[in-house]
């Protein structure tokens, strides 16, 4: 099996590199990626909004969560397409599903979201 020189670390040091990771993660797709900024824009309206609402603290709980899960599977899909892009920029089959799967699964993310947010309002 073949060990990476990268995983080296333990305690409290892989957990300081593993929070500057997500940090730089999460700026890059701020900078680069113009979905996931819209997304965050919606986050910082929604997220608020839900703190607010005369509602129980689970359905806050289930607001916050859909909002959040959008944000998570819009990065998880970003993933995929620079992987995809780092493997070939050629036009092939299965670089196209891996893609739209994973547009797919920001869509379901954002429907969920939607119907989260309707039953919560509506109830």
């Amino acid at each position: 099996m073949m060990v990476c020189p990268h995983k080296g670390k333990t305690g409290l040091r892989r957990l300081m590199n593993a929070a500057g990771y997500s940090v730089s993660g999460l700026r890059s797709a701020f900078r680069l990626e113009s979905a996931f900024r819209q997304e965050l824009g919606l986050a910082a309206v929604l997220l608020p909004a839900a703190l607010f609402m005369h509602v129980t603290a689970i359905a806050k709980a289930l607001l916050m969560a859909s909002v959040i899960l959008v944000l998570v599977v819009e990065l998880l899909n970003t993933a995929i397409e620079a992987a995809v892009d780092r493997i070939s920029m050629e036009d092939h089959e299965l670089a196209k599903l891996a893609k739209d799967y994973g547009s797919a699964a920001v869509m379901l993310s954002v429907a969920c979201m939607v119907m989260v947010w309707a039953v919560v309002l509506l109830a």
